[in-house]
């Protein structure tokens, strides 16, 4: 039995021509600006395949514009108001009574048809536009209902015949695609949609449809698929790298927060604390480190430092400057040589990198602290309230020159000093275009603190915002009195 859907719903009106004007015109605007941003598209990177992704979609969308643009058309052609050649009063045309088409651009090829089976009379009417879809002659006999699967593929015929039966039978709307073979052997897609018409009895007595040829698009849709998997895993390979690089720099930074656990305390002792921020942008882990351990002598040894690069290959070549850097000191090497060594180091590693590093050898006998530095920010001394910049000893880069020679500072620490190491990226493009100045500002309250911990949060509050761009280290270390 037919749906009851279909037996007592009154005629659709005809939308104003006015109104099919105004959406004729703001569909031809806005597919001018998705053009406007395709062809801007062409310039995107085709090893990105985010970028390769939209692309794929702006042309989608802009097939999609040009079927709405056109049936749009069709609509208006025919509305009251319009002669039986599609043109208004004032003689314009149908597609020209909107805005004007962009220079170039033409109008888009006829891709939608049109056809009314009537069951009654076996009659059956086809649009010039269907004939053209379906590649037939428009002089040819329109193809019957137990006809028209034979221009399909084997396979979707039965999909058809479903549609056909649904609608005819049971009363459903149909919509579904197939594909068809051309007279001239093109394979073809074909979106159809359709109802069945209703007699004053409410049974069926005839059946439409509007067939689309839609292959363009279905061609372009795999390649949004592809891009999208493909973006889709370059986001997981992003994800896993960045979740392996925070694992193995956890594993390689000293898992204390607050003082390392050194042997002894009292006066000219060490209280030491440290704090990693990331950056603000939430990007993959860099080559940001700090250390702090006791050495077999009583010395302690202190060290920030940052290599170039991001994610696995930093955080790698980061456990193996570590690595060195620990064993040279064990070793007794100064501050200085272990520099020329660490330098070294890098110069001949798989992965050749830049990096700067500070170290410094605090000895609480003599309360000397011994530095080098290679290319690093100088640390700060903060004493009754004020802070200073150390002068920094001569020291390059680490891994741009092969045999740099590294010089090596002392000063002497008094109780209640408190020393400041900290990488680049703590002060770097601050929003408050601050460098060190930032940090000396600290100075009247790191003199009421007790512990290094209160002075690093000091420093936590004030630098770590989201304005920061890259990654940053900051070791505090007071002096016990």
């Amino acid at each position: 039995m037919p749906s009851p859907l279909f037996a007592d719903r009154p005629a659709p009106q005809p939308p104003a021509h006015d109104a099919v004007d105004a959406l004729i015109h703001r569909t031809r605007r806005l597919r001018g600006d998705v053009d406007a941003v395709r062809r801007d598209a062409l310039l995107f990177d085709e090893d990105d395949a985010g970028q390769r992704r939209q692309r794929a979609l702006y042309e989608l969308a802009v097939q999609y514009l040009d079927g709405l643009d056109e049936n749009l058309g069709r609509l208006r052609a025919g509305l009251p108001g319009q002669d039986a050649e599609g043109r208004d009063p004032e003689g314009r045309d149908a597609e020209d009574a909107t805005a004007p088409e962009t220079p170039g651009s033409g109008s888009p090829p006829n891709r939608v048809g049109s056809a009314e089976w009537n069951l009654l009379t076996d009659e059956c009417a086809w649009s010039d536009e269907l004939y053209e879809i379906l590649g037939r002659s428009p002089g040819s006999a329109p193809l019957s209902l137990d006809d028209l699967p034979s221009v399909l593929l084997p396979e979707d015929q039965p999909l058809l015949t479903a549609m056909v039966t649904g609608c005819l039978v049971d009363g459903r709307a149909m919509d579904g695609e197939f594909r068809i073979v051309r007279a001239d052997g093109r394979t073809r897609t074909l979106h159809m949609t359709g109802e069945p018409v209703l007699d004053t009895d409410g049974c069926t007595a005839s059946m439409w449809a509007v067939l689309r040829d839609v292959t363009e698009l279905r061609h372009a849709e795999p390649a949004v698929r592809r891009t999208g998997a493909t973006a889709r895993r370059a986001e997981h390979d992003e994800r896993t790298d960045h979740r392996m690089a925070v694992e193995l720099q956890e594993s390689v930074l000293p898992p204390w927060r607050g003082s390392p656990p050194l042997s002894r305390q009292g006066p000219g002792t060490l209280d030491i604390a440290a704090h990693y921020l990331p950056s603000g942008s939430g990007g993959l882990v860099g080559g940001d480190w700090y250390d702090a351990m006791e050495l077999p002598d009583g010395r302690t040894l202190l060290t920030v430092g940052d290599l170039t690069g991001r994610g696995v290959p930093a955080t790698s070549a980061v456990a193996m400057m570590l690595g060195a850097l620990r064993g040279m000191a064990v070793a007794g090497i100064e501050p200085g040589a272990l520099m020329g060594h660490l330098n070294q180091v890098l110069e001949t590693s798989v992965q050749p990198a830049l990096g700067s590093a500070l170290c410094c050898r605090f000895d609480p006998a003599t309360s000397l602290l011994s530095w080098a530095q290679a290319g690093h920010p100088a640390p700060l001394l903060f004493r009754h309230g004020s802070g200073r910049l150390l002068p920094p000893p001569d020291g390059v880069l680490l891994g741009a020159a092969p045999h740099a020679p590294y010089e090596q500072d002392e000063v002497r620490l008094f109780p209640g000093d408190v020393l400041v190491l900290h990488t680049a990226g703590l002060t770097r493009h601050d929003a408050r275009g601050a460098g060190p100045e930032a940090l000396l500002a600290l100075a009247p309250r790191f003199a009421q603190t007790r512990t290094a911990q209160e002075c690093v949060r000091s420093v936590v509050e004030v630098f770590g915002g989201a304005e920061r761009h890259d990654d940053a280290c900051v070791l505090v270390a007071r002096i016990g009195a």
